[in-house]
């Protein structure tokens, strides 16, 4: 598999404008980061999901009413190019992260480091890795939810379409929704690319209104899968209870 030790994901990293990843995620709470990984990055990661020994657990989702379809959370040690991911973009969305927290009233501040994150995680029990691989067949979908996991909640996450859209599959749109204080909610879909990345926030963001930031409450899922197969890979920066 493909990691940062060939330079190709880092050189895909470096040439990222963040600021227009920053702008997006300011005005809509999403950005996409466009061909982040490589068709061989995407078919490569795909493949794992029918090995079992990387993962720690195997979710059924209509057995929690989560929607339908599946996921599998990887174990540590993580793939390498899933660990790269998670260590290379967290430094670029940290201070977004702070500035967020700063505009909501909110504490802590998150270090720059990613390994330094994942270290207040751990010592506060929070120990169990949370990236994924989601699989969706025809007729499947999924909930509006929030990935939150325990005390330490990093603001922003990342999912990675690994499927060929009108190829692999057709539907399955990543659908979010922002709930606004004594205002109709607003919904924003994103019709990803193999490869594409799309950065959104967790749980909320903060919006300038006229008297200054307010919070807004975001939820993600997927709309129905119409057809074929659909594979993603879900990068969130802090671990599970």
């Amino acid at each position: 598999m493909s990691g940062l030790g060939d330079g190709g994901l880092a050189q895909r990293l470096a040439a990222v404008d963040w600021q227009q990843v920053s702008d997006g995620l300011n005005h809509s709470g999403c950005a996409v980061i466009p061909q982040l990984l490589t068709p061989q990055d995407c078919q490569a990661l795909a493949a794992l999901y029918a090995q079992p020994a990387v993962f720690r657990s195997r979710i059924v989702m209509q057995r929690h009413g989560f929607g339908n379809g599946e996921y599998q959370y990887f174990g540590y040690p993580l793939p390498d190019l899933v660990q790269g991911l998670r260590t290379s973009v967290y430094p670029h969305l940290a201070p977004m992260a702070n500035r967020w927290y700063e505009q909501m009233g909110l504490q802590p501040r998150f270090p720059a480091e990613h390994a330094d994150f994942v270290a207040r995680c751990h010592a506060a029990g929070q120990q169990r890795p949370t990236p994924l691989l989601v699989q969706y067949e025809a007729g499947d979908y999924n909930c509006l939810h929030q990935d939150l996991y325990g005390e330490h909640v990093f603001p922003l996450q990342m999912v990675v379409l690994l499927a060929q859209p009108g190829q692999d599959f057709t539907g399955g749109e990543l659908v979010l929704t922002e709930q606004r204080p004594r205002m109709q909610s607003r919904v924003e879909v994103l019709a990803l690319r193999q490869g594409d990345a799309a950065v959104f926030a967790v749980q909320q963001r903060p919006v300038q209104g006229s008297r200054g930031s307010y919070r807004v409450t975001m939820r993600h899922g997927v709309s129905r899968i119409r057809s074929g197969r659909r594979h993603t890979l879900g990068v969130i920066f802090h671990d599970a209870s």
